[in-house]
């Protein structure tokens, strides 16, 4: 409870003492900064997914700025050569402003990786926004089929039809990627589970349908169950070890990160990054009040 109060309380505080627990979680404000720590990953054997923070603009004219700096993220990312791909947001784009001018913007950023024989991944965001950004993902998977994947939720009662309505897609030379997380957004119960082995249930029937059908999972999560879970239906259905990958948020349990590598897996950690920080890091307290803890353990220690 005394977590939940103390999570509760941070959004409405200084920006200052809220960066005492995001720094360890954002991979900086700048482009550089990001690159650097992606770079660091990489050297651990860690792959990376670059994402630029921000979401729900208000304007189209942010759309398109946005759009811009994506395109140059990709130009410094493979200039660099950053062992890593890219993940956006389709609100950041103006989805909910205008939809097709949003499509537009993320063809284009799609391309610009596609041009580096890169890939991009489409978050997905809450509920209102789900069928349109299948819909992008339809339309821009039959365009560049090795270079766009999306994001599943586990919590939402649909995902697992979801994920059966993409066989269309899905081929040998280029099965359907999904990055499989259990979901952040508040959802009524009417259409998402609530109960944490729910969850985790769903979460791993999603990943079975996936590997049955030949598609590539991306396992994102930090719950030890299910991992455990992933690594006995990895080896159920004998799945080469380039055929899925394990992902995680920068900064999260880096142990348990380390201790996947070491089986032999692979992993890609989430490098978000950017000036809009602080929603992203209040949205992470909300998602798991224990983190509060870690704040005011750092506010001791600096007394």
């Amino acid at each position: 409870m005394f977590n939940k109060m103390i999570a509760g309380i941070l959004p409405h505080m200084p920006k200052k003492l809220v960066w005492i627990f995001s720094k360890q979680y954002i991979a900086g404000e700048t482009l550089d900064e990001a690159i650097v720590n992606a770079k660091k990953l990489n050297a651990e054997g860690i792959q990376t997914t670059i994402d630029v923070l921000g979401e729900f603009i208000t304007t189209l004219a942010e759309a398109k700025t946005n759009k811009e700096e994506y395109l140059q993220v990709i130009e410094a990312a493979e200039k660099a050569g950053v062992d890593g791909n890219y993940s956006l947001k389709p609100t950041f784009f103006g989805l909910l402003l205008d939809k097709e001018v949003a499509y537009q913007h993320i063809r284009e950023v799609v391309a610009k990786a596609a041009s580096y024989n890169n890939f991009v991944r489409i978050d997905m965001e809450d509920s209102p926004c789900t069928d349109m950004e299948i819909e992008i993902f339809r339309k821009l998977k039959q365009e560049f089929p090795a270079n766009v994947g999306l994001v599943v939720q586990a919590y939402l009662k649909r995902t697992y039809r979801d994920i059966e309505s993409f066989k269309d897609l899905n081929s040998p030379e280029h099965p359907v990627n999904l990055r499989v997380c259990k979901g952040i957004y508040i959802e009524p119960e009417s259409i998402a589970y609530k109960k944490y082995h729910e969850v985790n249930s769903h979460f791993l029937d999603d990943v079975e349908c996936m590997l049955k059908e030949g598609m590539y999972p991306a396992i994102a999560t930090h719950d030890v169950p299910v991992i455990e879970g992933a690594y006995k239906l990895i080896e159920k259905y004998k799945v080469p070890n380039d055929k899925y990958e394990f992902q995680m948020l920068y900064g999260v349990t880096p142990a348990l990160r380390k201790s996947i590598l070491d089986k032999g897996h692979r992993m890609r950690v989430y490098v978000p990054f950017g000036k809009q920080w602080f929603g992203y890091s209040t949205r992470r307290l909300k998602e798991n009040p224990k983190m509060a803890g870690v704040i005011i353990k750092a506010l001791f220690n600096k007394g």
